[in-house]
């Protein structure tokens, strides 16, 4: 949902896919010398391609992504730095869309805002939480992505995901870093629009100035979201397992502002 919203603004561009690579090449770039060279710049650009082609190509509707033109148009602008050429990427297909800013959405580098932030220290991140018993339903359909094959492995991933971001968010500096829950976009979308319009800065659609005018195409694709698309888990999920769930998540569930049903009293280990 909240990719609608940020691709819908005039000036920001919020590809639908997920890169995945920005970590991997953070941790691993020292090993991407020569970058001042067109043999280096081109192996970097081909790295990105073996890694995540389908992003690079399905995803990103501003750049055709050619590993030699954009070898000679990087080196030309002076990008010697791995980070200077997955920001470049990200530029001109934001530019190729008539745009300046632009954004990620890829779930798991929740766990590395310190490194993001260490290639852009002015960057602002967008911490969307969804109660951790819903969550557990959609990691169980797609065990082909994640190891939670049970209620216990699914409360532990969700519980990292929220407290990590949440305590990396909590030491960046005033104003980078804001959380907003599933829910609420659910129950209020044009209180949750303004938040997040206020939060990096850019004017509102022209859906909220003027009320009860929807223009904007997220606009539109919110109003096919469904309100009734959470608390599933209070169907789904039988009472052992809602148990399970909360005595292991219990607290960042509170935290999060989600009502537990039982004591949330951890569990021991050969019950879990």
């Amino acid at each position: 949902m909240l990719q609608f919203i940020l691709d819908d603004l005039p000036d920001v561009c919020m590809p639908t896919g997920e890169s995945h690579f920005i970590i991997p090449l953070f941790r691993n770039q020292q090993s991407f010398g020569g970058l001042d060279t067109h043999e280096g710049m081109r192996h970097l650009l081909q790295t990105l391609h073996n890694f995540n082609s389908i992003f690079l190509y399905g995803d990103l509707h501003g750049v055709k992504f050619d590993v030699d033109r954009l070898a000679d148009e990087f080196l030309a602008e002076g990008r010697v730095t791995v980070r200077d050429v997955i920001a470049g990427i990200f530029e001109k297909n934001a530019a190729g869309l008539g745009k300046h800013r632009w954004g990620d959405k890829t779930p798991y580098y929740a766990l590395h805002l310190d490194k993001l932030v260490a290639w852009w220290p002015d960057a602002k991140f967008i911490h969307l939480v969804r109660d951790g018993r819903d969550v557990a339903l959609s990691l169980f359909g797609r065990q082909h992505d994640f190891s939670a094959y049970n209620v216990y492995y699914a409360a532990q991933y969700w519980q990292q995901y929220v407290d990590v971001c949440r305590t990396q968010g909590s030491q960046l500096p005033a104003g980078q870093y804001l959380e907003i829950r599933y829910e609420d976009v659910l129950n209020d979308k044009e209180s949750a629009i303004r938040a997040v319009c206020d939060f990096i800065g850019e004017p509102c659609p022209d859906m909220l100035q003027q009320a009860g005018h929807v223009r904007s195409d997220a606009a539109l694709k919110l109003k096919t979201v469904r309100t009734d698309n959470q608390g599933k888990w209070r169907r789904a999920l039988n009472a052992w397992q809602i148990r399970v769930f909360e005595s292991e998540a219990g607290t960042t569930l509170r935290q999060s502002g989600y009502p537990l049903l039982t004591s949330a009293r951890r569990l021991p280990l050969p019950l879990r």
